[in-house]
């Protein structure tokens, strides 16, 4: 028999039984009228939203269709912060495309089925097979440094979240009890970085692209990289059952330009991170640091095995904090549209998967172009010889392949060796495996790239 959430549940899922009713999907039979709900600001679904909305290639494909079958369309987009409020919509028939991490995906497939008003996960935007979009950031004085400090802290989190899913799993492998040994708030990202600011709190855990925003503008420091738990993370494209059903010649037009945005962003990684941050008004360098062309998302369509396995694995987590609970991922996932959608070579592209980043990159001051290399040291040097002009150096964490500011990351000298890391356990960890490495900080690592490229 289905378990039924608890109250913890009920009040975060509140908003969906007070979304009202009716669709805003309309057809005349000669119109339709196609509402998509996104994240602008969660930019690892902006080949879905952002860059998709910013590029016109949705509307490009309905211009196309109404050539084709003689009925004009029209595109209303619906920014929103999180997941559950598209959830909400989408049950009340107000919103037919939406687009959300892999735990709100979940609550999406659970309310639909209960509301008898199914959905379907059809597509990914990005991914990153550790769990490196995801980060537990303190402010930059804490004295924490380690992940088992948490004990008897305050965390802010958005519950039902991907981010969420990573602060309880990385407790428990640290020994300790999410549920008794911390303090958790459930908050929504904003409010959780001016509650880590103001104090109330001493940590956040959240998705791209609070915690790179928040480390960039030196008001937090890393303290967990999500990729230590190895473990895949998603967003994906949601739609309407009915809808599919309805149209579903404008689903395939709206996964073609996701598509097609996908490969824009591959092929102008530069140019799209310029149109995100200028769409959002996030800071170019915060949205390169996701989505730049080794960035720590990858886009990619396709409805990869793992990130499916993935995702049923999620399943149990959620039932244990009871918010969700049967729910039927074979049903709920359909890679039927994105097969036809994608075309020739897609059983090519679902072998493919992104694996650890090794490569550095740097941007300039001054320059429309970014400069990449095969790794962290040799940008580190190069870097070194334009001291002053730089306007961000981009590194992976040696371990998880996390990309992550270079100045705000841990570095560990070992030998003529340079190895950064996101967080400063994640360096020590590696130095005690490595007798006589030492763990340093940016401006020793960046003295010694120098020297060593002068030599």
């Amino acid at each position: 028999m289905p378990r039924t959430p608890l109250p913890l549940a009920a009040a975060l899922l509140l908003p969906l039984a007070i979304a009202g009713c009716g669709s805003s999907s309309a057809s005349d039979g000669n119109h339709v009228t196609v509402t998509v709900g996104y994240q602008s600001k969660t930019i690892n679904t902006v080949t879905a939203g952002t860059l998709l909305r910013s590029l016109g290639y949705f509307e490009r494909e309905l211009k196309a269709l109404g050539k084709r079958d003689g009925r004009t369309y029209e595109v209303k987009w619906q920014d929103y912060a999180t997941g559950a409020p598209i959830t909400a919509q989408m049950t009340a028939g107000k919103v037919d495309i939406g687009s959300m991490g892999d735990f709100p995906l979940l609550i999406n497939a659970y309310r639909g089925a209960q509301l008898d008003a199914p959905t379907e996960l059809v597509s990914v935007t990005g991914y990153n097979l550790r769990g490196g979009l995801n980060t537990v950031v303190v402010p930059p004085d804490s004295d924490l440094d380690s992940l088992a400090g948490l004990k008897g802290k305050k965390v802010s989190t958005s519950e039902g979240s991907a981010a969420d899913g990573t602060l309880v799993r990385a407790l428990e492998r640290a020994g300790l009890d999410p549920a008794e040994d911390i303090s958790k708030l459930n908050q929504q990202p904003a409010v959780g970085a001016s509650a880590l600011e103001g104090g109330s709190v001493d940590a956040l855990s959240q998705f791209v692209a609070w915690p790179g925003l928040l480390a960039f503008q030196d008001r937090a420091r890393a303290l967990y990289d999500g990729g230590r738990l190895d473990l895949p993370t998603f967003h994906g494209v949601v739609v309407r059952e009915s809808f599919a059903d309805d149209e579903p010649a404008v689903l395939r037009a709206f996964l073609r330009a996701q598509t097609d945005a996908g490969r824009y962003l591959d092929d102008k990684p530069l140019d799209s991170s310029l149109k995100v941050a200028d769409a959002t008004g996030l800071p170019p360098e915060v949205v390169h640091l996701y989505n730049g062309p080794d960035g720590t998302a990858t886009f990619d369509p396709t409805l990869k095995p793992a990130l499916v396995e993935a995702f049923r694995d999620d399943v149990k987590l959620m039932q244990d904090a009871e918010l969700i609970g049967e729910v039927d991922v074979d049903g709920f996932v359909d890679d039927s549209h994105i097969r036809k959608a994608y075309g020739a070579g897609c059983d090519r592209q679902l072998k493919r998967a992104a694996g650890v980043v090794r490569t550095g990159e740097v941007w300039l001051d001054g320059e429309e172009r970014t400069h990449s290399f095969p790794d962290a040291a040799q940008a580190l040097a190069f870097a070194a010889e334009h001291d002053g002009g730089v306007r961000a150096v981009f590194v992976p964490d040696a371990a998880t392949g996390t990309r992550w500011f270079a100045d705000r990351a841990a570095w560990v000298r070992d030998g003529t060796e340079l190895h950064p890391f996101v967080t400063a356990e994640s360096a020590r960890d590696w130095a005690a495996d490595h007798p006589g490495a030492e763990v340093t900080d940016y401006e020793t690592a960046l003295a010694a790239a120098g020297k060593g490229a002068g030599r």
